[in-house]
């Protein structure tokens, strides 16, 4: 439903004033760290991260870690992850020979047997190599049926701007004088073989970019044509979020085009397009959903809302079918209990088959996967199969031409499965299994609950050695995330196998409020002011650790990205008390002046706009930036993040460290200069910088008695 968040809106930021940031010579001002890619700003990153690097990486432990998680990041038995295209199954590819990866297909026959016979479509390392380019793949676009010609995007060094090229998938090459666009942060869908829908910066004065920092006009672009001859179809306004295009194709060859205009992260208003007239007919839709399918003519939407209509309530988190030349007339697939949910929230919970409906639900955070059929009456029929307990479930591929359609399971200590989904028989059955790339044998994974501050009880995973003693001192590392209703689930993480579990270390993740675990409501509930309920939340499970007496504040740490490292840096400030690490990864550490930093204005739907007293009020007291204060004793945080981030962007951590350096308070700081919001794109990168916190960890946690 969204594109991609984008990069930075400019490096030279007018900020709050700080209280008690003193400078030193060797100290940037917060102006010059404002300067991603500013002198005095790349001096500092280059002295933090020898400093850091100095630390840890001479432990006699890193290289055998960092060797073991590159390994096991190569490793030729991962889960080659399908996408069925053009009548094959591709995959896109990055091992020891491919470090930038390649796109490669098999044929559905070979793939299904487990012993797929991969052909190189296209290498991006050769690329990068004669372009003397750092590209990073972004993906495919391809035009359908027959999906040969494709709209490559590629992005430099991982940021989410990216350049587009038009790939044939037989010659293995872009196309003579195809489509090419220059970079930006856009959204491109084909309307023919000769015609794109475009939303991009088309233009200081023409139609540049929102105020957060995504583009607001769409155009038509023919084939031939100069960016300047794109006609406009629809232009939003500034203060939108973004504006983009989106094409839904059904099973009979029937497409519908739509322009989004998303208001705001959580608001959108829908436009039908016609190609043939250009005219554009707005859907009267609820604003709040967060994925399109279509299927037999019918547009089938996930409801983040209660709609009511005609004295009738589909309540927020069912999922719902309506002929779009009849949208008053909805018909009701699903609705989950108070203890379900559909998905968790990144839009890979629902697609369409040739003769059916996918649905991934969660029942207490436990995956059970439904299909659909639309019956001739016009009824949805459903059944239900029982999947693994303590793992999650995503659709990784279908098609609507195709009756297959592929599910990955994945748990902590599981590794990734692969099962085929038929929906013309709606049956399912695993396909293929990864090996362990660590050992789990001696592991258990079990589902407890803390009680929040207000009464609410707050489920969470643990994972931990099945011959473990409760004695206070279990060396554990805490995560979540709690917000934007995206949820945390299980996921095999083999670089936190290695560095951790096999070390006897005990992980815990805590599905806190403002995530998506429990539906809309769950994370209602913790957005703008009332965050404050996902930070309770955290600081409740890690006291319920305490007095379970698995462990204690000095062995007890806390890992988050991005949102993530919000709440990282909001516990540590809070609670400096209840922890004795904390990793806190390309965070949002500044919240008085968020907005004003790569893509921030687009987060105030979910933070609050510092503009409004309400929010403003709450983030001076909460934000984590202003509230390190001199004379308090703070564990000493390793803070990550990456130059190319230009969706937080690494504004946030650099004042934050500087802050901590003004207050001569110890903290480990690292940044990567490729990477984009991720932080790292290949294995080389990912093995360093999980090793690095591997150590911080050891030397935190572990080594202390």
């Amino acid at each position: 439903m969204f594109p991609v968040l984008a990069r930075a809106l400019c490096l030279s930021l007018s900020i709050l004033p700080l209280a008690a940031y003193a400078g030193s010579p060797s100290l940037p001002s917060p102006a010059e760290l404002s300067q991603t890619d500013g002198a005095k700003a790349l001096d500092w990153v280059r002295a933090q991260n020898a400093h850091t690097e100095a630390v840890l990486t001479s432990d006699p432990r890193y290289k055998p870690l960092y060797q073991k998680i590159l390994t096991a990041q190569q490793s030729p038995v991962r889960l080659a992850v399908p996408t069925q295209q053009g009548g094959e199954i591709w995959n896109f590819w990055q091992d020891d020979v491919h470090v930038r990866g390649i796109w490669r297909s098999a044929s559905v026959a070979s793939f299904n047997s487990g012993h797929p016979e991969w052909k190189t479509r296209f290498d991006l390392d050769a690329l990068a190599r004669t372009e003397h380019a750092n590209w990073v793949m972004e993906g495919l676009e391809c035009l359908a049926p027959q999906d040969r010609f494709c709209l490559m995007s590629l992005s430099q060094a991982g940021e989410d701007a990216h350049v587009v090229r038009e790939y044939d998938t037989q010659t293995g090459s872009f196309v003579k004088d195809g489509f090419v666009l220059p970079s930006g942060k856009q959204t491109v869908i084909w309307v023919d073989a000769d015609t794109l829908l475009v939303s991009r910066d088309w233009g200081a004065g023409n139609a540049g970019l929102t105020k957060s920092g995504y583009p607001y006009s769409v155009r038509l672009l023919h084939r031939g044509q100069s960016l300047a001859q794109a006609v406009e179809i629809y232009r939003g306004q500034t203060t939108d979020m973004d504006v983009s295009p989106e094409r839904l194709r059904d099973e009979k060859g029937r497409q519908l085009f739509f322009i989004s205009r998303h208001r705001d992260f959580f608001h959108t208003e829908v436009s039908l397009f016609n190609p043939v007239t250009h005219q554009l007919s707005r859907l009267s839709l609820p604003e709040k959903y967060d994925s399109l399918s279509y299927l037999d003519g019918q547009l089938v939407l996930h409801l983040l809302q209660d709609w009511v209509l005609h004295g009738r309530i589909f309540r927020a988190d069912s999922i719902i079918a309506l002929d779009p030349e009849k949208p008053s007339e909805p018909r009701l697939i699903l609705s989950p209990t108070s203890h379900q949910t559909i998905g968790d929230g990144m839009g890979d919970a629902v697609a369409v088959t040739k003769d059916g409906l996918v649905v991934v639900v969660y029942d207490d955070v436990q995956p059970v996967l439904k299909l659909f059929r639309h019956e001739a009456d016009g009824a949805w029929t459903a059944r239900s199969i029982a999947l693994p307990k303590n793992m999650a479930a995503e659709i990784v591929s279908s098609d609507p031409k195709l009756a297959q359609a592929y599910l990955q399971l994945e748990g902590f200590i599981q590794p990734p499965q692969l099962w085929s989904l038929n929906t013309t028989s709606q049956t399912a059955q695993p396909l293929y299994r990864q090996p362990d790339l660590f050992d789990a044998s001696g592991l258990v994974v079990e589902q407890m609950s803390a009680t929040s501050t207000d009464d609410t009880a707050i489920p969470y995973f643990i994972v931990h050695a099945r011959d473990w003693q409760k004695d206070d001192a279990r060396p554990t590392l805490m995560t979540a995330y709690g917000g934007f209703g995206l949820s945390y689930l299980p996921v095999y993480h083999p670089d936190l196998g290695i560095t951790w579990f096999d070390r006897g270390g005990v992980y815990v993740m805590a599905n806190i409020r403002g995530g998506g675990e429990f539906g809309p409501a769950w994370h209602d509930v913790a957005r703008r002011e009332g965050r404050q309920k996902a930070y309770d939340d955290f600081a409740a499970v890690a006291r319920d650790l305490i007095a379970r007496h698995i462990t204690s504040p000095k062995h007890l740490g806390l890992r988050g990205r991005s949102n993530g490292g919000l709440l990282a840096g909001v516990e540590f400030t809070q609670h400096p008390d209840l922890w004795n690490a904390a990793i806190i990864g390309v965070p949002l550490l500044d919240m008085m002046n968020y907005e004003q930093m790569a893509a921030g204005a687009s987060w105030a739907a979910e933070y609050g706009s510092i503009s409004e007293p309400g929010p403003r009020t709450f983030w001076k007291k909460m934000s984590p930036l202003q509230n390190l204060k001199a004379g308090v004793s703070y564990p000493e945080p390793f803070i990550f993040t990456s130059t190319r981030d230009d969706r937080v962007g690494p504004i946030h951590a650099r004042r934050f460290a500087a802050r901590l350096e003004s207050l001569k308070l110890p903290f480990l700081y690292y940044e990567d200069v490729e990477g984009g919001h991720a932080g790292t794109v290949n294995a080389a990168e990912i093995a360093h910088e999980r090793a690095l916190e591997a150590i911080y960890l050891s030397h935190k946690l572990m080594d202390v008695q």
